[in-house]
């Protein structure tokens, strides 16, 4: 069985609720599928957590995106800060080992990218996109496998290539059968959630089925070492408790 986690933020309280769960679970095969850092208080201990895994890979996100090469024009100010706070905390062996890291991997016949099969890091897939068919069509005919996995929008759910997006309260005991037809499942988010559950998020896939996790973790904690660092939003300690 492998776990997949997205989107952990450098939220350390996050991080370490989900590895404990994982080790639970006995569960030695990870995946992570970038945005390891940026909006978070602990960029370092959460990239330390990361590589302690050993993961299969890790994947570039759009943070690490724009921590390596500059953040873009059109950046939320809050990302854009918190990513040059990031920038000044880690080290230059830290930086580097980040510019490594791929866009794409397959694993176990699994596409895995951080946001999307036609732009692997930068391009967002919403619930609302299956009002477009034709853009939904056009991601999944670029599928080279029937099965993708993404993070990115941090809302977990299922996209059916029958133009459907199944949340996990859809699913029964939130496990999904891999069937025929293609999927690109959304893990969630380990470090932000944003479906209004505030509990981080993953998903294990074991070659027929994807079962989305979820797991408490002390986000007040995280809330207080936000609020205490100067320039960056309150807006990003708040959402923690209403996941969104």
């Amino acid at each position: 069985m492998i776990a997949i986690i997205s989107d952990l933020h450098s939220n350390i309280e996050a991080v370490d609720a989900v590895i404990k769960d994982m080790r639970r679970r006995r569960i030695e095969r990870v995946i992570v599928l970038g945005d390891v850092i940026g909006y978070g208080p602990n960029p370092k201990e959460t990239l330390e957590a990361v590589r302690a895994l050993n993961p299969e890979v890790i994947l570039m996100g759009n943070h690490e995106h724009a921590l390596i090469n500059g953040c873009p024009s059109n950046m939320h100010p809050r990302a854009r800060t918190t990513i040059e706070w990031t920038h000044q905390q880690l080290s230059e062996a830290e930086l580097k080992w980040i510019a490594s890291w791929p866009t794409h991997a397959t694993i176990d016949d699994v596409l895995a990218v951080h946001a999307s099969p036609r732009n692997h890091v930068l391009e967002y897939i919403f619930p609302h996109d299956i009002k477009r068919p034709a853009l939904m069509k056009e991601r999944f005919d670029l599928l080279p496998n029937k099965q993708c996995v993404v993070g990115h929008v941090h809302i977990p759910g299922v996209f059916t290539e029958n133009n459907e997006f199944l949340e996990p309260t859809d699913l029964m005991s939130n496990l999904y059968l891999f069937g025929d037809e293609k999927a690109i499942i959304n893990v969630g988010s380990v470090g932000q959630p944003r479906d209004m559950d505030n509990r981080s998020c993953y998903v294990t896939l074991d070659g027929e089925s994807v079962i989305f996790r979820r797991v408490s973790y002390d986000f007040r904690k995280t809330q207080d070492k936000i609020l205490a660092l100067n320039g960056f939003d309150p807006f990003l300690a708040q959402r923690l408790e209403i996941g969104r």
